[in-house]
C-alpha cells in the first residue's frame, strides 16, 4: 500500500512544491508515453516507493502527494521510443533529476549504467541499455523554500560605478589561513569577515562567481580525461553545485549573499544556458536528455540521431522551444527573487539568441528577457560569442546588455606590448568603444573593459611567458588560445633578473591602470591585485589545485604593494566621477564653454591630427576630459624610454596637479604649468587633475 494519498495536482509550478500539506510534483515532457516518481530514502541509496504520474496537462505531468515533507528524496524514471535516428532517446532504466529540482543528493559516479545506451556495444548510441543508473546518479530533493531577509541592505550600483571582481567560489578561499577547513572553498567562506573585509578594502563593488549551478566534468567526451573544475558543464538549473556547501542546507548560499549586500556588495552570477553536462549523442542521460530529447537539445535538421552545436560542448540547449525558454526564465527568476542575486554574466549568449540556428536580436530568448520585469531590475552581461556560424557578435546585443569586449582585451594588451598601429584603435576603447557600442541608444558602459579573465593568461602571465604552457592539462598543449599578445618582457617564465621584472612590473601596473582609466564597466581577475601566476597556463579549465587557487600565504612584500596600487587606482577612478557618464562623448563643446567633453593631444601640446591617428610608431597618446567645472588628462606612453610632454595651455586660473603615477618615477620636483614640460617615465601611465 502506498504511503501517500495522490491526487491529480496542478501544472504549476513545475518541479516540487511543497505547500505545508504535501508535495505537488510537475514535470514536463511532450513526447513521453509514461512517467513514474520515484522516492528515495535521505541518502538516495534506496527507493522505498514508486508512484505513476496518469495526469497530463498541455504536455505538463503532474501529481501530488499529501502528507510528504521537504527533504524528501526523489527522481523520474521516463518511458517513451528508444529511437536516437528520430531524436528520441527515452529510457526508463535511466533514473533523472529534475529540472526544476532546487537541491541533490549523492554524487554522480561514472559508470557505464548512466549512459542510454550500451558503451561497450558497437553500434553505440544507437543501442540501448538496460543497466539500472539508479546507484550511480544524483537524486533531487524537495526543499522549502522560506527564509528571513529581514536585516538585508541591498546595495543598488549602476553599470556607471561598478567594478566588478571575477572569482572562482572555491579557488579563492581553498587556501585561506583564516578560514575553518570545512568551510573553505564553499559560500560560507565569503560571510567570513577578513575575506568580507579585503574585499571592501580592495574597493570591487560586485563579485562575479563562475557557475555554481551544480557540474560535472568532461569525461563524457573523447579525449577528456579530467574534470571541469571551471563548472562550464551545469546539469541543472535550480540546484547548486553540492561541493559548494559546508551545510545540508542552500540557505548557506543566501547566508553569503545576505552578508556580502550588508557590507556593499553585489553578487553576480556566470550561468551556462547555452548546453548541458549530459553532451553529445554519446554523453550519459542523467535529466534532460531521457525526459524529452527532442524539446531540450537542437538536433541536427540532417540526421537526428545528432546535435545542432554552436557551443562546442556537444549540443545546444534549445531555448526556441517555449516549454524549455519557460525553464531558463524560471531559473533566473528564481535566483533573483529567492537568493537576491544582482546579476548574471551569460556564457555563449550568441547561443541562447539564435532563431533557427541564426543569432538576431529578434530571438525569443531577448524578447523575453527584455518584457520580465524581474530581469529588468538586474544586470546582464553577455558573452557575446560562441562558435558558430555568425556568433561572433561584440556590440549585437540590444540596449539594456552589456557585453565583455575582447576588442578591449586586445587592444589594451598589444599597446602595452609594444605592438604598432594600436593608437587610434585605444583611443576608441578607452572611450567605451563607441565604434561598437554607440547606436540606439546604449550607453558607454555597455562595453564591460577586461584585460585579463579566467578563460587566458592572467596578469602575471600576461607579461612573464610569450606561449601557452598548458600540457598540464593532458592535451599536449593543443588546448587554449594561441593569440594572447603577451610578452615575457625577455625572459619566458620565472626570473631573478631585475631588469626583466622591473619592466613586468612597469607594464603590469600600466594595463591595470589603463582598465580603470577607461570609460565603459571594469572587470577585473580575482587574484591579479597580488600578482597570481597560473604558471604560463591559459586554460586552467582542470587544474583544481594550486595553479588556479589563490595562495595567500607567502605574499611577498612585492605583491602587497601591487594590491596597494590597485586599491588606489578603483579608488581613484570613483574619486573623479568623470567615470560615472552614461552617454558616449561627442567632441563638442559642454556648457556654452570653449571646452569639448573629450580631446586627445600628442607629446608636442597640441591635439591629434588625421597624420598622428595613422603614425605607424607612435606608442604614447592621452586625453583631456572636461566635466563641466575641471579637467583630467590622462597620458599613455607605452615606450621603452621617457618622454618630453607638453601640457596643453590652461587659463591662468587653473593649476595642474598630479595624481597618479603608475611606474613610481616620476620626478615630483618638476614644475607641473599650463604649457609647460614635464619628462613622462617609459612604460607608464600618469594622470593629472586641473582645477580653479
Amino acid at each position: 500500500m502506498a504511503k501517500y494519498r495522490t491526487s491529480d495536482g496542478k501544472t504549476y509550478p513545475l518541479g516540487a512544491s511543497y505547500d505545508g500539506r504535501g508535495v505537488n510534483f510537475a514535470l514536463f515532457s511532450a513526447h513521453a508515453e509514461k512517467v513514474e516518481l520515484c522516492l528515495f530514502n535521505a541518502s538516495g541509496s534506496e527507493e522505498e516507493e514508486r508512484y505513476q504520474i496518469t495526469t497530463n496537462d498541455n504536455n505538463i505531468w503532474h501529481i501530488y502527494l499529501e502528507g510528504l515533507k521537504p527533504e524528501q528524496v526523489y527522481g523520474y524514471r521516463v518511458y517513451g521510443k528508444y529511437k536516437p535516428e528520430e531524436g528520441y532517446r527515452f529510457n526508463p532504466n535511466k533514473l533523472l533529476i529534475d529540472p526544476y529540482g532546487k537541491k541533490l543528493v549523492g554524487k554522480l559516479i561514472w559508470n557505464k549504467a548512466i549512459f542510454g545506451y550500451d558503451v561497450d556495444s558497437p553500434d553505440k548510441d544507437l543501442s540501448f541499455s538496460t543497466l539500472d543508473s539508479a546507484p550511480y546518479v544524483p537524486k533531487s530533493v524537495v526543499i522549502d523554500d522560506r527564509y528571513d531577509w529581514s536585516d538585508e541592505k541591498r546595495p543598488a550600483y549602476g553599470f556607471s560605478n561598478s567594478v566588478i571582481y571575477e572569482t572562482h567560489l572555491r579557488g579563492y578561499t581553498k587556501l585561506h589561513p583564516y578560514i575553518p577547513d570545512a568551510k573553505r572553498g564553499t559560500f560560507a567562506a565569503f560571510q567570513n569577515d577578513t575575506v568580507i573585509n579585503y574585499l571592501k578594502w580592495l574597493g570591487i563593488t560586485a563579485v562575479e562567481f563562475l557557475p555554481i549551478h551544480a557540474f560535472f566534468g568532461n569525461r563524457h567526451k573523447k579525449g577528456f580525461i579530467t574534470d571541469n573544475y571551471w563548472g562550464y558543464e551545469s546539469y541543472s538549473f535550480f540546484a547548486p553545485e553540492q561541493s559548494y556547501l559546508s551545510s545540508n542546507s542552500i540557505n548557506e548560499i543566501k547566508d553569503a549573499v545576505k552578508t556580502l549586500h550588508n557590507h556593499g556588495i553585489e553578487v553576480l552570477l556566470d550561468v551556462v544556458y547555452n548546453h548541458t553536462g549530459e553532451g553529445n549523442q554519446l554523453g550519459p542521460t542523467i535529466c534532460y536528455r531521457g525526459i524529452d530529447n527532442l524539446s531540450y537539445y537542437t538536433l541536427s535538421e540532417q540526421n537526428k540521431r545528432y546535435y545542432y552545436d554552436s557551443t562546442g560542448c556537444g549540443a545546444s540547449f534549445n531555448v526556441q522551444n517555449p516549454y524549455v525558454l519557460s525553464l531558463v526564465m524560471d531559473s533566473l527568476r528564481y535566483w533573483v527573487k529567492e537568493f537576491h542575486i544582482d546579476g548574471f554574466r551569460f556564457d555563449l549568449a550568441s547561443t541562447l539568441s539564435r532563431q533557427h540556428t541564426n543569432f538576431t536580436r529578434e530571438s525569443a530568448f531577448l524578447y523575453a528577457v527584455a518584457q520580465d520585469p524581474v530581469l529588468k531590475k538586474v544586470k546582464l552581461i553577455a558573452e557575446p560569442w560562441d562558435i558558430g556560424h555568425g556568433g561572433y557578435q561584440v556590440g549585437g546585443f540590444p540596449p539594456g546588455w552589456a557585453e565583455w569586449n575582447d576588442k578591449y582585451r586586445d587592444t589594451v594588451r598589444r599597446f602595452w606590448k609594444g605592438d604598432t598601429h594600436q593608437t587610434a584603435e585605444l583611443a576608441s576603447r578607452i572611450t567605451g568603444s563607441s565604434d561598437v557600442f554607440n547606436y540606439n541608444n546604449r550607453d558607454i558602459w555597455s562595453s564591460v573593459n577586461f584585460i585579463t579573465a579566467h578563460d587566458g593568461f592572467d596578469l602575471n602571465d600576461l607579461v612573464s611567458y610569450n606561449v601557452k604552457h598548458n600540457s598540464a592539462n593532458g592535451e599536449e598543449n593543443r588546448d587554449g588560445s594561441n593569440s594572447n599578445w603577451s610578452w615575457n618582457s625577455g625572459f619566458e617564465g620565472e626570473t631573478d633578473n631585475t631588469v626583466i621584472l622591473e619592466n613586468r612590473v612597469l607594464r603590469a601596473k600600466a594595463m591595470m591602470a589603463t582598465l580603470f582609466l577607461s570609460f565603459g564597466t571594469p572587470m577585473m581577475l580575482a587574484g591579479d591585485e597580488i600578482v597570481q601566476t597560473q604558471m604560463g597556463n591559459n586554460n586552467p579549465y582542470c587544474q583544481d589545485n594550486a595553479i588556479t587557487w589563490i595562495t595567500w600565504e607567502g605574499i611577498t612584500e612585492y605583491r602587497k604593494e601591487f594590491a596597494r596600487f590597485m586599491r588606489k587606482i578603483i579608488r581613484l577612478r570613483r574619486k573623479l566621477k568623470i567615470f560615472e557618464r552614461k552617454k558616449f562623448f561627442t567632441g563638442k563643446t559642454i556648457d556654452k564653454s570653449k571646452y569639448r567633453d573629450i580631446a586627445w593631444f600628442t607629446e608636442d601640446g597640441t591635439e591629434f591630427t588625421d597624420g598622428n591617428w595613422h603614425e605607424e610608431n607612435r606608442k604614447s597618446i592621452s586625453y583631456c576630459v572636461y566635466s563641466g567645472n575641471h579637467f583630467i588628462m590622462c597620458i599613455f606612453n607605452a615606450n621603452y624610454h621617457e618622454l618630453n610632454w607638453h601640457l596643453p595651455s590652461m587659463p591662468a586660473k587653473y593649476e595642474w596637479s598630479l595624481l597618479l603615477d603608475s611606474s613610481g618615477k616620476f620626478d615630483a620636483s618638476q614644475s607641473i604649468s599650463s604649457n609647460g614640460v614635464i619628462k613622462v617615465p617609459g612604460w607608464s601611465v600618469l594622470v593629472f587633475e586641473v582645477k580653479k
